[in-house]
């Protein structure tokens, strides 16, 4: 019997070990495929549809995992595989598991790396705010396990961001946070490059040249490295973006060499076909702005073709663009227009607007008969986009605020046994800090807007004297035909009448009455004819005055297109426009804009009234609504009532504010019209 119990146990062990040998060979198996799969998924020799596969089948052997930090780890190597497949969602996706994996696990280091990971994902995918939320979050946390090296790949991340976002100065405060972080590690050569690149990119966009180039030239020294992978073309790089520096200078040879040694550089077409094709343009904008003809514009139409057979519409603009450029100074005016208008065409549809800006110029200047409309369009595009750049970074540090705050909270859920006294410290301290960095932004904010609103006047005055000579040339016309009229029709009909009259003498009196009758017919129909021609005059002079009314009669009907709020206007004729300078004018045009904006963004009015009128001399602008209202004494430090009260001033005028809560709003300008202050004062 106790033999068979123990055949049985025999069999039983063996069973268990055969399974034991089976589970272990499987997992080892299993380990086994993982590799091979991520390694495929990674193996730039693969077709897209193979390392998809197999990315894929790398996925369904770790989703069965525990969730542990290998499970995490190799989370974030498939995401790695994506991210190189530029499969942007399921990079997204895999990242945003093995987030939720971290949270999970209450694993720091793996967090703050999804964060990193997710905020790749949404700056590639340009969602500015998001991008910025994850990587301040990665950034916190780094910072709080003190992992040095991962804080200063985030800085350099999030400082490439708001590089993009036209946020320029607090993109270097990050990049050189992150170099002071990098001159106490080891083996960092390809971030310190990626730090200097930036700032001299950085300098070089705020036109500090000798700067740029000096950054350009450490992070060149930096690729002595040899561990850095020569396939990354970080040569070709820094050597593009100095001869590009060198462009902005305007020393042509020296850039025309720097894009030659880019190009020269090894396998660059292969492992990097974006820069060639931005080199070789670079190279052939050189060579034209330096005079040198060979290779143009052949080197142009490469780089177009390469730009376009890889879809990078953005890209092609500068091409074409710079192709319109050529053919412009080679006289060929059909071609320099057919590419200006494909630039124009290609940069709506991108949605980018330094794109849309610079084709507009470009077509400006090979277009000159509509001109006006794209200068027009120009300055409303800049326009929106310096107000884009001032909302993102404003989002930027609501972003960072609202963070902190909520960091604040949970340290005070935490830390309940704190004194008050150190608790309302703290609050203070962030305060003024906010309130700080809140003023020089404002600062900042309202010298770039009045860098821009000089660089509108400057236009629109240029388009105001565009019109007095077109003026002044329709005066003259009109002069020579008065001057035809009066010498060919009137002045020799009233002297055959002077010489008829004088025949009067030798006649008899019965005749004489009979042709004196004639001859004051013939008298009136001289008088009807001057009064036609003075009538021609005033008709014209009206129409001559009426362009600045037309002007704003465009402005009145955007607003009326665009806002619920109906506009009345009103034009005193006692108004003199010919005595009324074309500063006044450009003033007067930007005061009623900026009170129309106000109206619309606070008022809530219903009704808006824009009235001119002439007391003594005196031109007065009243811009008045039923809206809600506000506290006079309280509203003074606006940016809009402080170009109103500047541009008033500079007429040597004055403005006058009345309004109440719930009361509606009336501004009141008073302007002197002084006609020796007029720059165009010609008697029409």
């Amino acid at each position: 019997m106790k033999r068979k119990y123990l055949i049985v146990l025999f069999v039983l062990l063996f069973v268990s070990a055969c399974t034991k040998k089976k589970t272990s060979d499987n997992l080892s198996s299993s380990k086994d495929s993982l590799i091979t799969y991520l390694d495929l998924a990674n193996d730039i020799n693969l077709s897209y549809d193979l390392k998809q596969q197999n990315a894929k089948k790398a996925f369904s052997i770790v989703n069965g995992q525990e969730n542990d930090s290998l499970y995490r780890v190799n989370l974030f190597k498939i995401a790695n595989r994506y991210y190189n497949m530029n499969d942007f969602k399921s990079y997204r996706d895999i990242s945003q598991l093995a987030l939720e994996s971290s949270i999970t696990g209450k694993d720091s280091a793996s967090s703050a790396k999804a964060y990193s990971y997710l905020g790749d994902y949404y700056s590639s995918a340009a969602i500015s705010d998001s991008a910025y939320r994850h990587y301040f979050k990665a950034q916190k946390i780094y910072t709080q396990i003190n992992d040095d090296l991962n804080l200063a790949k985030t800085l350099i991340s999030k400082a490439n961001l708001q590089f993009n976002e036209g946020d320029f100065f607090e993109s270097e405060i990050g990049v050189f946070k992150a170099l002071e972080i990098l001159k106490s590690e080891n083996n960092v050569n390809d971030k310190l490059y990626e730090c200097y690149n930036l700032l001299g990119i950085l300098y070089n966009e705020k036109e500090e040249f000798n700067k740029a180039l000096e950054y350009q030239n450490k992070a060149l020294s930096t690729l002595k490295d040899k561990s850095i992978p020569t396939d990354l073309q970080l040569k070709a790089t820094s050597l593009n973006n100095i001869g590009f520096i060198y462009i902005n200078k305007g020393d042509y040879k020296k850039a025309i060499v720097y894009f030659e040694r880019g190009l020269a550089e090894k396998n660059l077409f292969k492992e990097k076909t974006i820069l060639y094709a931005m080199l070789l343009d670079n190279l052939g904008y050189a060579k034209f702005k330096s005079g040198k003809t060979d290779g143009l514009p052949d080197d142009f139409y490469r780089s177009l073709k390469i730009r376009d057979s890889l879809g990078l519409r953005a890209a092609m603009i500068s091409n074409q663009i710079r192709l319109s450029e050529y053919y412009a100074s080679k006289k060929d005016t059909f071609k320099a227009m057919q590419f200006a208008k494909q630039a124009l065409l290609v940069s709506r549809s991108s949605g980018k607007l330094n794109n849309t800006l610079g084709a507009l110029k470009q077509i400006a200047i090979v277009d000159p008969e509509n001109a006006s409309k794209y200068s027009k369009e120009y300055i409303q595009l800049n326009d929106k986009m310096l107000k884009a750049e001032r909302k993102m970074g404003e989002k930027f540090s609501r972003i960072e605020y609202e963070t902190n705050e909520i960091k604040d909270q949970n340290s005070n859920l935490q830390e309940k046994n704190k004194t008050l006294v150190y608790v309302f410290s703290i609050c203070t301290l962030l305060g003024l800090f906010f309130y700080v960095y809140k003023t020089q932004q404002a600062k900042n904010r309202e010298l770039l807007f009045k860098q821009q609103q000089q660089i509108a006047n400057e236009d629109i005055y240029n388009m105001m004297i565009s019109q007095q000579n077109e003026i002044e040339l329709t005066r003259i016309k009109e002069k020579k035909k008065v001057a035809q009229d009066l010498h060919d029709g009137v002045l020799g009909r009233m002297f055959g009448i002077r010489i008829s009259l004088d025949s009067l003498d030798k006649v008899d009196e019965a005749e004489a009455a009979s042709k004196r009758k004639k001859y004051l017919a013939e008298l009136k129909s001289i008088e009807q004819d001057i009064r036609e021609i003075s009538h021609d005059l005033n008709r014209e002079k009206s129409e001559l005055i009426n362009n600045f009314i037309v002007i704003l009669g465009k402005l009145f009907e955007d607003q009326r297109n665009t806002y619920s709020s109906k506009l009345i206007t009103s034009f005193d004729p006692d108004v003199k426009w010919e005595l009324i300078s074309n500063i006044v004018k450009i003033n007067l045009y930007r005061i009623i804009q900026e009170g129309l904006q106000n109206c619309n963004k606070y008022a809530q009015a219903d009704i808006i009234k824009v009235e001119f009128k002439n007391e003594d001399d005196i031109l007065i602008l009243t811009i008045e609504d039923d809206g809600i209202g506000f506290n006079t004494s309280r509203t003074k430090n606006g940016i809009g009532l402080h170009n109103i009260e500047y541009r008033a001033a500079e007429c040597k005028g004055t403005v006058t504010i009345k309004s109440a809560k719930d009361e509606g709003t009336i501004l009141i300008i008073k302007i002197p019209i002084d006609p020796n202050n007029n720059l165009q004062n010609n008697e029409l």
